[in-house]
Protein backbone atom coordinates (compact mmCIF):
# COMPACT_ATOMS: atom_id res chain seq x y z
CA UNK A 1 0.00 0.00 0.00
CA UNK A 2 1.97 2.94 -1.10
CA UNK A 3 2.60 5.62 1.40
CA UNK A 4 0.51 4.46 3.85
CA UNK A 5 -2.97 5.71 1.58
CA UNK A 6 -5.65 3.59 2.06
CA UNK A 7 -8.07 2.55 -0.45
CA UNK A 8 -9.06 4.98 -2.94
CA UNK A 9 -12.24 5.21 -5.38
CA UNK A 10 -10.61 5.58 -8.50
CA UNK A 11 -13.59 5.40 -10.76
CA UNK A 12 -15.39 8.46 -9.91
CA UNK A 13 -15.18 10.50 -12.79
CA UNK A 14 -17.72 11.23 -15.91
CA UNK A 15 -14.11 9.86 -18.28
CA UNK A 16 -14.07 6.80 -16.37
CA UNK A 17 -17.25 6.08 -16.35
CA UNK A 18 -17.56 6.20 -20.24
CA UNK A 19 -14.47 4.10 -20.21
CA UNK A 20 -16.97 1.48 -18.05
CA UNK A 21 -19.49 1.66 -20.51
CA UNK A 22 -17.46 1.06 -23.49
CA UNK A 23 -15.97 -1.63 -22.07
CA UNK A 24 -19.88 -3.12 -21.89
CA UNK A 25 -20.34 -2.51 -24.96
CA UNK A 26 -17.19 -3.66 -26.92
CA UNK A 27 -18.07 -7.12 -24.37
CA UNK A 28 -21.35 -7.40 -26.36
CA UNK A 29 -23.26 -6.07 -22.81
CA UNK A 30 -26.00 -3.45 -22.05
CA UNK A 31 -23.31 -0.69 -21.81
CA UNK A 32 -26.77 1.40 -20.02
CA UNK A 33 -27.58 -0.39 -16.92
CA UNK A 34 -26.52 1.37 -13.78
CA UNK A 35 -22.72 1.46 -12.47
CA UNK A 36 -22.09 1.70 -9.15
CA UNK A 37 -18.32 2.65 -8.20
CA UNK A 38 -16.66 0.39 -5.92
CA UNK A 39 -13.28 1.13 -4.20
CA UNK A 40 -9.56 0.41 -5.35
CA UNK A 41 -6.19 0.98 -5.07
CA UNK A 42 -4.95 0.45 -8.99
CA UNK A 43 -8.11 0.29 -11.19
CA UNK A 44 -11.16 1.68 -12.20
CA UNK A 45 -13.49 -0.57 -10.98
CA UNK A 46 -17.82 -0.15 -11.52
CA UNK A 47 -20.56 -2.68 -10.60
CA UNK A 48 -23.39 -3.73 -12.47
CA UNK A 49 -25.51 -6.22 -11.17
CA UNK A 50 -24.26 -9.04 -13.17
CA UNK A 51 -21.28 -7.99 -13.94
CA UNK A 52 -17.48 -6.29 -12.74
CA UNK A 53 -15.50 -3.73 -14.82
CA UNK A 54 -11.93 -3.23 -14.23
CA UNK A 55 -10.11 -0.45 -16.02
CA UNK A 56 -6.52 -0.42 -15.86
CA UNK A 57 -4.79 3.24 -17.02
CA UNK A 58 -1.78 1.94 -16.28
CA UNK A 59 0.52 0.93 -19.13
CA UNK A 60 1.41 -2.60 -18.45
CA UNK A 61 -1.51 -4.71 -19.25
CA UNK A 62 -1.76 -6.33 -15.74
CA UNK A 63 -5.60 -7.26 -16.48
CA UNK A 64 -4.40 -9.05 -19.85
CA UNK A 65 -2.52 -11.77 -17.23
CA UNK A 66 -5.68 -11.73 -14.95
CA UNK A 67 -7.72 -12.57 -17.78
CA UNK A 68 -4.84 -15.37 -18.92
CA UNK A 69 -5.23 -16.60 -15.38
CA UNK A 70 -8.55 -16.91 -14.52
CA UNK A 71 -9.85 -19.64 -16.30
CA UNK A 72 -7.21 -22.06 -14.80
CA UNK A 73 -7.52 -20.99 -11.29
CA UNK A 74 -8.99 -23.95 -9.18
CA UNK A 75 -12.83 -24.11 -8.78
CA UNK A 76 -12.62 -23.78 -5.00
CA UNK A 77 -10.85 -20.11 -5.19
CA UNK A 78 -14.42 -18.98 -6.19
CA UNK A 79 -12.94 -16.69 -9.16
CA UNK A 80 -15.56 -15.28 -11.39
CA UNK A 81 -15.83 -16.28 -14.98
CA UNK A 82 -13.83 -13.93 -17.40
CA UNK A 83 -16.38 -12.43 -19.90
CA UNK A 84 -14.40 -10.18 -21.80
CA UNK A 85 -10.68 -9.02 -21.58
CA UNK A 86 -9.72 -6.20 -24.26
CA UNK A 87 -9.29 -1.94 -25.02
CA UNK A 88 -5.45 -0.75 -25.68
CA UNK A 89 -2.34 -0.02 -23.61
CA UNK A 90 -3.29 2.51 -20.95
CA UNK A 91 -6.89 1.79 -20.92
CA UNK A 92 -7.14 -2.36 -21.19
CA UNK A 93 -10.10 -3.67 -19.42
CA UNK A 94 -11.41 -6.51 -17.85
CA UNK A 95 -15.23 -7.60 -17.49
CA UNK A 96 -15.70 -10.55 -15.16
CA UNK A 97 -19.45 -12.31 -13.98
CA UNK A 98 -20.28 -10.55 -10.74
CA UNK A 99 -19.73 -13.18 -7.62
CA UNK A 100 -22.26 -12.64 -4.42
CA UNK A 101 -20.49 -11.78 -1.22
CA UNK A 102 -19.10 -7.82 -0.23
CA UNK A 103 -15.43 -7.52 0.96
CA UNK A 104 -14.11 -9.16 3.68
CA UNK A 105 -12.94 -5.95 5.03
CA UNK A 106 -16.21 -4.56 4.74
CA UNK A 107 -18.00 -7.15 7.06
CA UNK A 108 -15.19 -7.47 9.65
CA UNK A 109 -15.58 -4.96 11.95
CA UNK A 110 -19.14 -6.72 13.05
CA UNK A 111 -18.13 -10.03 12.76
CA UNK A 112 -17.98 -12.12 15.71
CA UNK A 113 -14.68 -13.76 17.09
CA UNK A 114 -16.44 -17.03 15.83
CA UNK A 115 -17.32 -16.27 12.22
CA UNK A 116 -13.92 -14.32 11.75
CA UNK A 117 -11.98 -17.53 13.07
CA UNK A 118 -14.07 -19.70 10.43
CA UNK A 119 -13.60 -16.83 7.36
CA UNK A 120 -9.80 -17.43 7.88
CA UNK A 121 -9.83 -21.15 8.49
CA UNK A 122 -11.98 -21.24 4.79
CA UNK A 123 -9.20 -18.62 3.52
CA UNK A 124 -6.46 -20.63 4.81
CA UNK A 125 -7.67 -23.72 2.61
CA UNK A 126 -7.91 -22.19 -0.32
CA UNK A 127 -4.83 -20.26 0.06
CA UNK A 128 -3.40 -24.08 0.35
CA UNK A 129 -4.77 -24.96 -2.89
CA UNK A 130 -3.89 -21.72 -4.69
CA UNK A 131 -0.16 -22.87 -3.68
CA UNK A 132 -0.34 -26.02 -5.25
CA UNK A 133 -1.71 -24.67 -8.57
CA UNK A 134 1.38 -24.85 -11.22
CA UNK A 135 1.28 -21.20 -13.02
CA UNK A 136 0.94 -21.48 -16.97
CA UNK A 137 4.25 -21.64 -18.48
CA UNK A 138 3.46 -18.75 -21.37
CA UNK A 139 2.38 -15.85 -18.35
CA UNK A 140 4.10 -12.77 -18.68
CA UNK A 141 6.46 -11.47 -15.99
CA UNK A 142 5.46 -8.41 -14.01
CA UNK A 143 7.57 -5.72 -11.78
CA UNK A 144 5.47 -7.96 -8.89
CA UNK A 145 5.33 -5.56 -5.63
CA UNK A 146 8.30 -7.48 -4.15
CA UNK A 147 11.50 -6.91 -6.18
CA UNK A 148 12.98 -10.38 -6.05
CA UNK A 149 13.31 -13.21 -8.94
CA UNK A 150 14.22 -16.29 -9.20
CA UNK A 151 15.50 -16.20 -12.78
CA UNK A 152 18.08 -14.31 -12.26
CA UNK A 153 22.11 -15.14 -10.90
CA UNK A 154 20.52 -13.94 -7.17
CA UNK A 155 17.21 -13.24 -5.89
CA UNK A 156 17.80 -9.66 -5.13
CA UNK A 157 19.93 -8.84 -7.99
CA UNK A 158 16.95 -5.95 -9.28
CA UNK A 159 16.65 -4.69 -5.31
CA UNK A 160 20.35 -3.93 -5.54
CA UNK A 161 20.13 -2.29 -8.60
CA UNK A 162 16.94 -0.12 -6.98
CA UNK A 163 18.66 0.52 -3.73
CA UNK A 164 21.06 2.57 -5.76
CA UNK A 165 18.99 4.66 -7.30
CA UNK A 166 16.92 5.25 -4.15
CA UNK A 167 20.16 6.39 -2.41
CA UNK A 168 20.25 9.37 -4.50
CA UNK A 169 16.83 10.14 -4.31
CA UNK A 170 16.58 14.06 -2.50
CA UNK A 171 15.22 13.83 1.11
CA UNK A 172 16.70 9.74 1.12
CA UNK A 173 19.10 9.55 3.90
CA UNK A 174 22.42 7.66 2.27
CA UNK A 175 23.46 5.84 5.30
CA UNK A 176 19.71 4.75 6.05
CA UNK A 177 19.64 2.95 2.62
CA UNK A 178 23.73 1.94 3.07
CA UNK A 179 22.08 0.19 6.57
CA UNK A 180 18.94 -1.31 4.53
CA UNK A 181 21.60 -2.72 1.79
CA UNK A 182 23.74 -4.61 4.62
CA UNK A 183 20.57 -6.15 6.15
CA UNK A 184 19.68 -7.44 2.47
CA UNK A 185 22.76 -8.64 2.77
CA UNK A 186 22.52 -10.40 5.17
CA UNK A 187 19.14 -11.72 5.20
CA UNK A 188 19.60 -13.03 1.24
CA UNK A 189 20.60 -16.41 2.17
CA UNK A 190 17.12 -17.08 3.79
CA UNK A 191 15.41 -16.91 0.66
CA UNK A 192 17.26 -19.03 -1.55
CA UNK A 193 16.93 -20.63 -3.74
CA UNK A 194 14.34 -17.86 -4.68
CA UNK A 195 12.27 -20.50 -7.13
CA UNK A 196 8.68 -21.91 -7.43
CA UNK A 197 6.54 -23.61 -10.27
CA UNK A 198 3.35 -22.55 -8.24
CA UNK A 199 1.00 -19.66 -7.94
CA UNK A 200 0.67 -17.12 -5.51
CA UNK A 201 -1.92 -14.03 -5.22
CA UNK A 202 0.18 -11.29 -4.51
CA UNK A 203 -2.18 -8.68 -3.05
CA UNK A 204 -3.87 -10.81 -0.15
CA UNK A 205 -5.85 -8.23 1.44
CA UNK A 206 -9.38 -8.13 3.10
CA UNK A 207 -10.60 -6.00 -0.23
CA UNK A 208 -9.94 -8.59 -2.18
CA UNK A 209 -11.96 -11.51 -0.45
CA UNK A 210 -16.25 -11.71 -0.87
CA UNK A 211 -17.69 -12.80 1.91
CA UNK A 212 -21.67 -13.51 2.14
CA UNK A 213 -22.03 -13.72 5.86
CA UNK A 214 -21.34 -17.56 5.67
CA UNK A 215 -18.29 -18.40 3.61
CA UNK A 216 -15.42 -17.16 1.34
CA UNK A 217 -17.24 -16.74 -1.76
CA UNK A 218 -14.62 -16.28 -3.87
CA UNK A 219 -10.67 -14.66 -3.92
CA UNK A 220 -10.44 -11.40 -6.23
CA UNK A 221 -7.56 -9.50 -8.25
CA UNK A 222 -4.76 -11.87 -9.43
CA UNK A 223 -3.17 -9.17 -11.59
CA UNK A 224 0.14 -9.64 -9.29
CA UNK A 225 -0.17 -13.31 -8.81
CA UNK A 226 2.96 -15.06 -10.51
CA UNK A 227 4.95 -18.54 -9.61
CA UNK A 228 6.78 -17.43 -6.11
CA UNK A 229 7.77 -19.19 -2.83
CA UNK A 230 4.62 -19.41 -1.17
CA UNK A 231 5.55 -17.47 1.93
CA UNK A 232 6.13 -14.42 0.06
CA UNK A 233 1.68 -14.30 -0.06
CA UNK A 234 2.26 -13.65 3.35
CA UNK A 235 4.09 -9.92 2.79
CA UNK A 236 1.04 -8.23 2.36
CA UNK A 237 -1.43 -10.58 4.31
CA UNK A 238 0.95 -9.52 7.45
CA UNK A 239 0.51 -5.75 6.53
CA UNK A 240 -2.95 -6.02 6.58
CA UNK A 241 -3.29 -7.85 9.96
CA UNK A 242 -0.65 -4.91 11.90
CA UNK A 243 -2.17 -2.17 10.09
CA UNK A 244 -5.16 -2.99 8.99
CA UNK A 245 -6.85 1.00 8.41
CA UNK A 246 -4.30 1.42 5.87
CA UNK A 247 -6.07 -1.39 3.81
CA UNK A 248 -9.63 -0.61 3.37
CA UNK A 249 -11.94 1.41 1.53
CA UNK A 250 -12.39 5.30 2.75
CA UNK A 251 -15.95 4.60 3.70
CA UNK A 252 -14.50 1.61 6.46
CA UNK A 253 -11.46 3.54 7.61
CA UNK A 254 -13.44 5.07 11.14
CA UNK A 255 -14.39 1.61 11.88
CA UNK A 256 -11.28 -0.84 11.09
CA UNK A 257 -9.18 -1.37 14.20
CA UNK A 258 -6.18 -2.88 14.73
CA UNK A 259 -7.22 -5.38 17.47
CA UNK A 260 -9.64 -6.91 15.51
CA UNK A 261 -7.24 -8.31 13.43
CA UNK A 262 -4.85 -9.08 16.44
CA UNK A 263 -5.62 -13.16 16.00
CA UNK A 264 -5.59 -13.38 12.34
CA UNK A 265 -1.97 -14.54 11.50
CA UNK A 266 -1.90 -17.41 14.17
CA UNK A 267 -5.69 -18.42 12.94
CA UNK A 268 -4.42 -18.82 9.55
CA UNK A 269 -1.49 -20.92 11.21
CA UNK A 270 -4.18 -23.26 12.65
CA UNK A 271 -5.40 -24.54 9.19
CA UNK A 272 -2.46 -23.91 7.18
CA UNK A 273 0.09 -24.50 9.84
CA UNK A 274 3.41 -25.11 6.60
CA UNK A 275 3.22 -21.77 5.20
CA UNK A 276 4.81 -20.52 8.89
CA UNK A 277 7.22 -23.49 8.95
CA UNK A 278 9.73 -22.35 6.73
CA UNK A 279 13.36 -22.25 7.92
CA UNK A 280 14.26 -18.17 9.17
CA UNK A 281 10.45 -17.42 8.36
CA UNK A 282 10.93 -13.97 9.87
CA UNK A 283 13.98 -13.20 8.29
CA UNK A 284 12.60 -14.03 4.80
CA UNK A 285 9.82 -11.72 5.74
CA UNK A 286 12.06 -8.81 6.66
CA UNK A 287 13.47 -9.00 3.03
CA UNK A 288 10.31 -9.45 1.53
CA UNK A 289 9.30 -6.24 3.41
CA UNK A 290 12.46 -4.42 2.58
CA UNK A 291 11.76 -5.22 -1.18
CA UNK A 292 8.21 -4.25 -1.44
CA UNK A 293 8.85 -0.80 0.52
CA UNK A 294 12.09 -0.04 -2.00
CA UNK A 295 10.03 -0.26 -4.95
CA UNK A 296 7.52 1.96 -3.24
CA UNK A 297 9.92 4.39 -2.95
CA UNK A 298 11.01 4.61 -6.50
CA UNK A 299 7.65 4.80 -7.59
CA UNK A 300 6.16 7.61 -4.87
CA UNK A 301 9.95 9.87 -3.74
CA UNK A 302 9.56 11.67 -0.87
CA UNK A 303 9.19 14.85 -1.06
CA UNK A 304 10.24 15.76 2.44
CA UNK A 305 12.57 14.28 4.75
CA UNK A 306 11.52 11.34 7.10
CA UNK A 307 10.37 13.16 9.79
CA UNK A 308 8.09 15.48 7.94
CA UNK A 309 6.45 12.75 5.88
CA UNK A 310 3.37 10.19 7.19
CA UNK A 311 4.47 7.95 9.62
CA UNK A 312 4.05 5.24 6.86
CA UNK A 313 5.58 6.65 4.02
CA UNK A 314 8.13 4.24 2.59
CA UNK A 315 11.08 5.42 3.66
CA UNK A 316 10.03 5.58 7.43
CA UNK A 317 9.18 1.64 7.10
CA UNK A 318 12.15 1.49 5.92
CA UNK A 319 13.53 3.47 9.16
CA UNK A 320 11.45 0.73 10.94
CA UNK A 321 13.09 -2.06 9.40
CA UNK A 322 16.58 -1.40 10.25
CA UNK A 323 15.62 -0.64 14.02
CA UNK A 324 13.47 -3.27 14.60
CA UNK A 325 10.22 -0.96 14.49
CA UNK A 326 8.74 -2.31 11.75
CA UNK A 327 5.28 -3.83 11.11
CA UNK A 328 6.40 -7.38 11.40
CA UNK A 329 8.30 -6.30 14.91
CA UNK A 330 4.17 -5.93 16.14
CA UNK A 331 3.17 -9.09 15.89
CA UNK A 332 4.11 -11.71 18.84
CA UNK A 333 7.54 -13.02 18.48
CA UNK A 334 6.29 -16.15 20.58
CA UNK A 335 3.36 -17.13 17.94
CA UNK A 336 3.05 -18.32 14.46
CA UNK A 337 6.02 -16.55 12.69
CA UNK A 338 9.92 -16.87 14.36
Amino acid sequence: MPNGAHVTNHATSPMAMARARHALMQAGLDSSVPLEAASSVTNEVWLTPQHVVRVNRRPNQRLRREAMLGPVLPAEIGYPMVVSYGGRLGADYLVLRRVPGRPLAHCWPTMSPAERRDAIHQLGAKLRRLHMTPGPADLPRIDAPQMLRGDTLSPVMSLLVALDQVRSLPYVDPGLIDDVENLVFELTPAIEPFESQFLIHGDLTFENILWNGERITAILDFEWARTSPPDVDLDVFLRVCCLPQLHVADAYYEVTRPEDYADVPWWLQEVYPELFAIPRQLDRLRLYSIAYDIRDLTMFPPLAVAEQLHEHHALNRLRGAVTGRSHLDLLDASSGVS
